[in-house]
């Protein structure tokens, strides 16, 4: 069995810790190294998950891993990219590509010349749930998608999410980009003009990026989106967040709670009620698909112009925000 070897840059973004682990649970790869530009913390992860730390970034790059998976703060994925393409490694970048459309397509700009695999992490494409849902829309079975109403909702990860100069935004530009992504895969358009009010009144003052966004969006065909993007969730709730879309359309509508495979733990010793997943892991997902693409030299199933396309319908909410004006994409 080929054995397909990826290092991980960074475990500043918390998905990381999950993408370690899948790479661990997969027989046909091997979590071959990581680098962190945080040494305390690389060292640590690299115990945890029993993987070598190498803390020279040029000789991470240098070493016999085929691809990277980076998980670092936003504004510093553009650079890792073409750290990564330089050496001739597969990529798969945590979501967004970028915070800034010219820095996603310079990423998969310099990701082509190099002729490398450039992917985005967007694991929710990777839930059963919504890859049915898909497959319901594609064959009709609710006829013509006239409107779509979607929340992403979750708590505030505090740190570098709320340091504009990392994260680029807040949580609109944390939350819409895996909400923007499902509706292109899922319907198969591109969305048009988007309309978009910010607010920043669950945390207050100690938050300086926004906590909330509502969007109104269109998409080709007309298609009328209203999303809700927040960090409202508090610290005592059974999980993180949620993903959840309703479609309405000429012949029905459907509804998908991305993460409903859930059971309810009333746990008396902590006094605490939690909810445990019991369904399949997207992570999993995603990270099998990334290893067969090194593994087949192959582009990822969700490429970095997907990235790109869900930069853009965050880039074009904020500038909306800020002119209280629709914005054409």
């Amino acid at each position: 069995m080929t054995d397909v070897r990826i290092g991980i840059m960074s475990f500043a973004h918390m998905h990381a810790f999950s993408y370690a682990d899948s790479l661990n649970q997969l027989p046909n790869a091997t979590l071959a190294a990581i680098w962190d530009d945080n040494p305390e913390r690389g060292e640590e992860m690299a115990s945890q998950f029993k993987a070598p730390f190498i803390a020279s970034l040029d000789e991470f790059l240098a070493s016999d891993i085929a691809g990277v998976i980076i998980c670092a703060e936003n504004c510093k994925h553009r650079e890792l990219v073409e750290h990564a393409a330089a050496a001739g490694k597969w990529i798969l970048c945590e979501k967004p590509l970028a915070p800034e459309v010219r820095d996603a397509q310079v990423m998969i700009d310099v990701c082509k010349k190099a002729q490398i695999g450039l992917g985005t992490a967007f694991p929710c494409r990777f839930i059963p749930s919504l890859m049915a849902a898909r497959e319901q829309i594609r064959a009709g079975h609710i006829g013509e998608v006239l409107a779509a109403s979607c929340t992403n909702h979750g708590q505030n990860p505090g740190g570098w999410f709320v340091d504009e100069s990392l994260s680029g935004g807040g949580a609109t530009m944390d939350h819409t980009v895996h909400v923007a992504d499902l509706l292109r895969w899922m319907l198969g358009r591109e969305f048009t003009k988007i309309y978009c009010e910010l607010g920043n009144q669950l945390h207050g003052s100690e938050l300086k990026t926004d906590d909330l966004g509502s969007l109104n969006m269109e998409m080709e065909g007309g298609i009328q989106i209203s999303h809700l993007a927040s960090w409202s969730r508090p610290k005592s709730f059974p999980t993180w967040g949620d993903v959840t879309i309703e479609f309405i359309g000429t012949e029905g509508v459907l509804n998908v709670d991305a993460f409903n495979q859930k059971l309810d733990v009333f746990d008396d010793t902590n006094l605490r009620h939690s909810w445990a997943g019991w369904g399949d892991n997207p992570d999993l997902g995603l990270v099998a698909d990334f290893v067969r693409a090194v593994e087949h030299k192959e582009m990822p199933s969700v490429t970095g112009e997907d990235g790109l396309r869900a930069t853009e319908v965050t880039v074009a909410a904020y500038k909306s925000a800020a002119t209280q004006k629709m914005v054409a994409i």
